[in-house]
């Protein structure tokens, strides 16, 4: 479902990502770890083209992210040829980023209105359905000011999935909220996991890592420093700066 190759990214003189190359299959959980500055969200807002390579190649369910190539020479595609690319992508922020001034449904229903140009009435069904499916079909008429943390999380989660994304990002999307409203939201990513949903998670949750997840990528430094199945690389990392790093978190 995603492929990278290479993948450099700097702001000025500063590179954050020194050439990434993974791989993440169709229906995987691939989990993301690492310290702070490592440079995992600012991939994952590559996977989307959020933020522009300066090398490399990205492919979404083998569509070149964010350019078109003929022969050796890449072209950007236009702002609405990548947002046509980005509908298929669903994105959880840290902050959950929802409207204010809309209810919980209005949230969930405006993308499928204003991207798919779907009817208000079909938009409202299916996003009292999303509600449900993330425990709050009695919240559909607060405000996100009206809702916890968890919730309003839980909230962009369902907005996220109005879209029927093939691809789900999830930028440490706990990291924000109280330590109790945390399982909530887990409870919700674990569902969409059974599901079938191809997911990449950045995350400190490494319980959430090690149960649920597929793959797992230790990054440090904008390289990926060590991979492979959870459960080994959690419990028996071959790195140091691995062992360094998992020393301090579990």
């Amino acid at each position: 479902m995603v492929k990278a190759e290479g993948v450099h990214k700097s702001y000025g003189p500063v590179e954050v990502l020194k050439g990434i190359d993974l791989e993440v299959k169709r229906g995987e959980v691939f989990c993301l770890i690492g310290p702070s500055g490592s440079g995992k969200s600012t991939f994952l807002r590559c996977i989307n083209h959020l933020e522009k390579i300066n090398a490399g190649r990205l492919w979404v369910d083998g569509d070149l992210v964010g350019y078109r190539q003929k022969g050796e020479k890449l072209h950007e595609l236009g702002e609405r040829e990548v947002a046509f690319q980005r509908r298929d992508i669903g994105m959880v922020f840290q902050r959950f980023n929802l409207f204010p001034h809309m209810t919980a449904i209005e949230n969930v229903m405006e993308a499928p209105v204003r991207v798919k140009g779907q009817s208000k009435a079909d938009a409202r069904e299916r996003a009292g359905q999303l509600l449900e499916r993330v425990g709050l079909g009695d919240k559909a008429r607060n405000y996100p000011s009206q809702l916890s943390g968890g919730q309003q999380q839980r909230v962009a989660i369902a907005r996220a999935l109005a879209m029927e994304p093939k691809l789900m990002l999830f930028d440490e999307p706990t990291s924000a909220l109280d330590p109790e409203l945390v399982g909530d939201v887990l409870d919700v990513m674990r569902q969409l996991a059974e599901d079938g949903m191809t997911m990449v998670v950045v995350t400190h949750e490494m319980g959430f890592a090690r149960e649920v997840g597929d793959a797992l990528v230790f990054m440090d430094g904008g390289v990926v420093v060590e991979s492979g199945h959870p459960r080994e690389v959690l419990t028996n990392p071959q790195h140091d700066r691995t062992k360094a790093f998992l020393s301090k978190v579990l």
